[in-house]
């Protein structure tokens, strides 16, 4: 399986902050076939790093409640210069949630919020160069925004991180722009109005998974929720879930 090469920009990381950690790895462990591997405590607060196949995938942390965040899965976009990143998110009319960090050994880290107030990481490479495998059963395969705010947000992420975009479809219905083109295209924004009130623009995850119809059926008999049940469409049998402590993410039958 070829390693996963990331430019500038492009998602290059996921993690889970969940209130369960000993049940989430269990959750995903049966559904991808993750192992796990657990960092230092001291060094890095007991981070816990998925493996699929042997292979990092991504990470999972205590979410202790002090933050008022809900569990969630977050997506990671590599820069080059964090400092300058948090720099230019906050002159574009971002927020910087968590200023860069070091991790020891590891690289730089930070969150912002986009202009639609959305939450997305950044991630500037040490040891650290993100996951190394995609699109395979049980790895990420693509990142999507879900926006209230859809043509600031597509020029946060040009000013931002240096996106080159292409605008996939421009209707009523279906608004919605890729980083990169076609086959090269790495993530979406999607105009996404329809939100329910009360829900924030948001990153969404998909995992590519073997067949959707027995992922939905295994996650819901270990707690899960079905958001949307799968459905075909051009991009795969998808559905929408959310695990045992609610955190959101979506299964791709490519």
């Amino acid at each position: 399986m070829p390693q996963p090469t990331f430019a500038p920009g492009d998602p290059c990381w996921i993690d889970l902050m969940t209130s369960d950690t000993d049940r989430a790895r269990e959750f995903y462990s049966r559904l991808f076939g993750w192992t796990y591997q657990e960092g230092d405590q001291e060094k890095y607060g007991g981070y816990i790093t998925a493996l699929a196949n042997g292979l990092p995938v991504a990470g999972m942390m205590k979410n202790d409640g002090e933050s008022g965040y809900p569990d969630v899965w977050t997506t990671y976009l590599r820069v080059e210069d964090i400092k300058a990143t948090a720099a230019a998110a906050h002159a574009a009319g971002g927020q910087v949630f968590m200023p860069p960090m070091e991790v020891p050994e590891q690289g730089h880290m930070a969150m912002f919020g986009d202009t639609g107030g959305a939450a997305v990481g950044a991630w500037q490479f040490g040891g650290h160069t993100g996951y190394q495998a995609k699109g395979e059963p049980g790895t990420p395969y693509w990142h999507e925004l879900h926006t209230r705010e859809y043509a600031p947000s597509v020029k946060f992420y040009q000013d931002v991180f240096g996106w080159e975009t292409e605008v996939l479809s421009d209707t009523e219905d279906f608004r919605y722009t890729t980083l990169g083109s076609g086959e090269s295209s790495r993530a979406g924004i999607m105009d996404a109005t329809y939100l329910p009130e009360g829900v924030p623009s948001n990153w969404q995850v998909y995992f590519a998974i073997g067949n959707a119809d027995k992922g939905v059926d295994m996650a819901t008999s270990m707690g899960g929720t079905v958001i949307h049940p799968a459905e075909d469409t051009p991009f795969g049998r998808i559905a929408v879930l959310a695990d045992p402590t609610g955190a959101l993410f979506r299964i791709a039958q490519r």
